[in-house]
């Protein structure tokens, strides 16, 4: 197994050195991977070590090791944290305590209670990760979590947020069964009351318990504020039956429930994949409940028999269009203009007959472009009017080619604008360190409070586009910045580290040598 990371901060060398040597780090299941003889240091050292653990003196110079864990707390949630300290006081007890400390051990520290302490602390780390890692308990939480996850696959099935083709892959991963010869989709309305929920679920528990028809599999769920109903057929010719069950339950929620209750009934589809059209029969049926009246079922295809053959581009195509544009690559926006290609296909209406699908399919992606701050003109080519009719085009493969085109051009300009931000915003960062280095309160949380960014998302970002982190790039400034002072100025070399963002002189000076190698002394006279 992986050894823990372990972090040793103390300015006391010959305590380091003791610590590294006595302890059998391995056996105890733990690597030390790096000292450091202060605070700034081992935050520095954190950034890229990312320890398991931490220990550290409390009295340090330059930043003490209750500031230290208070700091990491936030940037290493995870971590564990041990301080030591030679002063037997309650209140340093306290302090440690709110800064997250799992353990505080008092100086001289001695190797068989440091080692009972990492013991324990390895016990702690290994639950954590079993939790993280253990099969069973996910497996556990998974099966607690399926009815909810089956529900959720219900309502994406009928709003369209299936790729085509995953419906059957993706029920049997949830051990749901959709097999049958036809499906379709009913919805259910009911009056606004203060009690709707309770309502919606006497009506679900009614619906179950009531649909039973022979040669028939129905899954009753909850729908936004109401009950929805997907069923299954064995035989296309049950329909009918299936409306004269449904008729009987709206009549049952009358009587036991004091309910009237309308249910709407989609034309029934061949294909998984027709279950969003299905669905929206079903709501252009429940349209019609002034006109037939409510408290029974209607059914779409007695009112519109060519529903079946209506294709509309609705706010889910758009949805996922959009998202394959703007997050995807080309190989997702290349499959969901295939996924609407196939649509349009599996409708059999000639291209003349898709003039709806495509004047909504025109206004999405014009929506995309103005978003992408682009010309119509950029997306579409020179003296475009918006004129161009689903008619224009000889077959469904030239329009998806047409479409694919347009969106990877969007797509391709968002990702310019997304790597000219990202520079930009780094250019910003830098400007504003160069401009405020010599104030000691600069931190990574300011400079996002200009840039308006947040600092897990700024930090990743700055050490992407340069290297380094926050922290190290500033340090390069300032050290760049004194010695250019050191080699062109007299002034003192305390006025020279107050200049540079460095209250405390000695701090200076030992950071100084730390990145030159020399102190500020001789390399003024070097």
């Amino acid at each position: 197994m992986e050894l823990y990371r372990v972090l040793l901060v103390d300015d006391e060398e010959d305590i380091r050195v003791g610590i590294s040597r006595k302890m059998d780090w391995a056996s105890l299941g733990f690597a030390l991977v790096g000292e450091a003889e202060n605070g700034r240091d081992a935050l520095e050292l954190a950034e890229a070590l990312e320890p398991d653990v931490v220990l550290t003196d409390i009295k340090m110079p330059f930043m003490d090791g209750l500031e230290l864990c208070r700091i990491l707390t936030e940037r290493l949630p995870a971590s564990k944290f041990v301080v030591f300290s030679g002063f037997d006081e309650f209140e340093y007890a306290k302090q440690a305590i709110r800064m997250n400390v799992s353990e505080y051990i008092l100086k001289p520290i001695n190797a068989t209670e440091l080692g009972t302490v990492l013991q324990k602390l390895k016990e702690q780390l290994d639950r954590e990760r079993t939790q993280r890692q253990n099969v069973e308990l996910l497996r556990t939480r998974y099966e607690e979590t399926l009815p909810v996850l089956r529900e959720l696959y219900y309502t994406h099935l009928l709003e369209g947020r299936i790729p085509p083709g995953q419906e059957e892959e993706r029920a049997a991963r949830l051990d749901i069964d959709l097999s049958g010869q036809a499906w379709v989709a009913a919805l259910v309305y009911m009056d606004a009351s203060p009690t709707r929920e309770l309502r919606t679920l006497s009506v679900q528990q009614l619906l179950e318990e009531n649909l039973n028809l022979d040669g028939c599999c129905s899954k009753v769920f909850l729908y936004g504020d109401s009950v929805a109903v997907l069923t299954s057929f064995q035989n296309l010719a049950s329909v009918y039956e299936y409306i004269g069950v449904m008729n009987r339950v709206c009549s049952l929620a009358e009587s036991y429930l004091g309910l009237t209750i309308t249910v709407g009934v989609g034309t029934p589809c061949t294909e998984l994949a027709g279950l969003p059209q299905s669905a929206e029969g079903a709501r252009s049926a429940l349209d019609y409940r002034r006109m037939v009246g409510a408290g029974r079922a209607i059914y779409i295809g007695d009112l519109e028999p060519d529903t079946g053959a209506r294709l509309t581009f609705d706010e889910n195509d758009e949805r996922e269009l959009s998202a394959a544009v703007k997050l995807g690559g080309e190989a997702e926006v290349r499959d969901e203009v295939d996924r609407l290609m196939a649509r349009l296909h599996a409708s059999g209406l000639p291209l003349a007959q898709c003039g709806l699908f495509f004047l909504e399919l025109l206004t999405c992606l014009l929506k995309l472009t103005r978003g992408a701050n682009l010309s119509p003109e950029e997306v579409f080519g020179i003296g475009f009017t918006g004129a161009v009719q689903v008619t224009d085009f000889a077959s469904p493969e030239a329009l998806g080619a047409w479409c694919l085109e347009r969106c990877l051009r969007i797509q391709s300009s968002i990702r310019r604008q997304h790597t000219d931000t990202a520079g930009k915003t780094v250019e910003r960062a830098k400007s504003y360190i160069s401009e405020h280095y010599g104030q000691s309160d600069l931190s990574v949380e300011r400079l996002c409070g200009y840039l308006h960014l947040s600092a897990a998302y700024f930090s990743t970002l700055f050490k992407r586009e340069t290297g380094m982190s926050f922290t190290a790039y500033v340090t390069v400034v300032r050290m760049d910045a004194a010695a250019e002072l050191l080699r062109n100025t007299e002034e003192k070399t305390y006025l020279i580290a107050q200049r540079c963002g460095y209250e405390d002189p000695n701090y200076f000076s030992y950071a100084f040598k730390r990145h030159f190698g020399m102190t500020p002394t001789k390399f003024r006279a070097g």
